[in-house]
């Protein structure tokens, strides 16, 4: 049986960059990275707009951000199952391995449409091989259907118009992206789309999908688009719920402040479920971004346990739609009270909770907002303070 000082599961930025600040922080080895993917690391924010975007097949953009120091093996198309954190073992097809320490940084898949036959020919985003598969049917398309207006379903809309395909979204919420950022910020997002000739249908749902793609409506239209993509939302893949005893909510790993699950086991980026050190309650998040910082901390923290650092990153993330880069950051459980700055060209919004504390902001062309909101929402400071211009110096 094999043995390593540390096994990471998954390639994406949360394992690369777990992998690296391990071995940078003087982590003992062997050290090997397994993954599902059947493609070495690659960055995924293109896939839904640059990749997409090109006329030609999809290439992966490679994963910079982090890279897998020398000496760190990396297995493609391996699954682990059969974690065992009290022996310290896993076993992945017929072999077992051990390990002193784990970090589990398995991803997400995307959610699969319900309600559809089992051989629709609909198309999801989330890997490489997916965005493939989707560059190739776009190659032929007239004509999208886009389900869901969440940031993938906007961002990949707009790449298959800017292709010249005639591109529709599908969504239940009266204007795309109302719920979480209001409709300041959702007017602007349906006026970007509908400018490269995006069709919204909105406060509407799919009730079927029949092969190979007619699409039936809640409001009685039914649609034949020659391209579906469904951009409903992703769950943490399966093999976190499967760490021994550790707890599991929603298919997510529950992890200490320091992103700790059990004795010698740390999780990150979306399978993870941990407690923040900073507003003192659990968070999810699924962004590019706090995946590469919570895999950092993990692997830092894996190092040297008996010096573990605290999960502080106020949680955010970059979305390109067109054209267009919206900057956000957010504790992701919802605000009371929205307050928007405008300013040729561009403009903030603020958001609050109940007490008129500081939980987001959002900027557009506004970069010096960005900055100072995760500042400012990091030391929790009220809403008055960002609208008043006011910030904080690095001390504080």
């Amino acid at each position: 049986m094999e043995s390593y000082g540390l096994i990471v599961l998954g390639s994406g930025p949360a394992g690369i960059s777990a992998a690296q600040a391990y071995v940078e922080a003087g982590g003992p080895g062997p050290v090997i990275v397994l993954t599902a993917d059947a493609d070495a690391p690659y960055e995924r924010p293109p896939l839904s707009k640059e990749t997409l975007t090109g006329s030609g097949p999809a290439e992966p953009t490679p994963l910079t951000e982090a890279v897998l120091p020398d000496g760190v093996e990396l297995r493609l198309a391996t699954v682990a199952g059969d974690i065992d954190p009290d022996r310290h073992t896993l076993r992945t097809g017929g072999e077992l391995l051990a390990f002193d320490r784990l970090i589990v940084a398995t991803g997400s898949r995307p959610v699969p449409f319900p309600g559809a036959d089992a051989d629709a020919d609909i198309h999801t985003l989330r890997t490489l091989a997916d965005a493939t598969a989707l560059s190739r049917a776009a190659t032929h398309a007239r004509t999208a259907l886009v389900i869901g207006s969440g940031f993938i379903g906007c961002e990949a809309a707009a790449s298959l118009a800017r292709r010249g395909i005639a591109t529709t979204i599908v969504t239940p919420e009266s204007t795309p992206q109302a719920d979480r950022l209001g409709p300041y910020a959702a007017q602007q997002i349906s006026s970007w789309l509908t400018d490269l000739g995006v069709e919204l249908r909105t406060g509407v749902s799919v009730t079927a999908i029949r092969a190979p793609r007619t699409v039936h409506l809640d409001d009685g239209t039914t649609l034949e688009p020659d391209l579906i993509l469904a951009a409903v939302g992703i769950i943490p893949q399966g093999e976190v719920a499967a760490v021994g005893e550790a707890t599991a909510y929603q298919g997510r790993l529950v992890a200490d402040e320091h992103l700790q699950v059990t004795d010698g086991v740390w999780v990150a980026g979306d399978a993870a479920r941990a407690m923040h050190g900073i507003v003192g309650r659990a968070l999810d998040v699924e962004h590019w971004g706090d995946a590469l910082a919570m895999g950092a901390l993990a692997g830092r923290n894996a190092a040297a346990p008996e010096q573990q650092q605290v999960w502080s990153e106020v949680p955010g993330f970059w979305s390109t739609i067109g054209e267009h880069t919206l900057q956000y950051a957010a504790w992701g459980d919802g605000f009371e009270r929205a307050e928007v700055a405008e300013r040729v060209g561009g403009f903030t919004i603020w958001y609050a909770d109940a007490e008129d504390v500081l939980v987001g902001v959002l900027a557009y062309n506004a970069d010096a907002d960005y900055e100072r909101g995760r500042r400012l929402i990091a030391a929790q400071a009220g809403i008055g303070v960002a609208l008043s211009g006011g910030d904080l110096t690095p001390e504080e």
